[in-house]
C-alpha cells in the first residue's frame, strides 16, 4: 500500500457470507472496487478468502500489472465485469 494512496477495508470473508466480525485487509480503493466488479460475494467467500488467492486469480492478476504502473493516488471508475460469473472448475 503506498503512502497516500486512498485506502478501504475489504473483509476476507464477505458481511454478507458471515464475515463480520473476521479478518479484513487494507487495500488500495481501487483495488477493493475491482475485487467486487469481477466477484460475486459467493465466489469471493467459496474461494476467494485469502490475499495470496485474490492475486493469483487470473481475472484480477491483469488488473494488478496494469494498476502497478499507476501513481498511488491515481483512480478510476470501475465497471461491473461482464466477466463476473464463476468460473470454478
Amino acid at each position: 500500500m503506498p503512502p497516500g494512496a486512498r485506502a478501504s477495508r475489504h473483509h476476507l470473508l464477505p458481511r454478507l457470507k458471515g464475515g463480520t466480525h473476521r479478518g479484513t485487509v487494507r487495500l488500495h480503493h481501487i483495488c477493493h472496487q475491482a475485487i467486487h466488479a469481477r466477484f460475486t460475494e459467493a465466489e469471493l467467500a467459496r474461494h476467494l478468502t485469502e490475499p495470496e488467492a485474490l492475486r493469483a486469480e487470473p481475472r484480477l492478476a491483469g488488473f494488478l500489472a496494469w494498476v502497478a504502473g499507476k501513481p498511488p493516488d491515481f483512480h478510476a471508475p470501475t465497471r461491473i465485469s461482464r466477466d463476473r460469473t464463476p468460473k470454478w472448475r
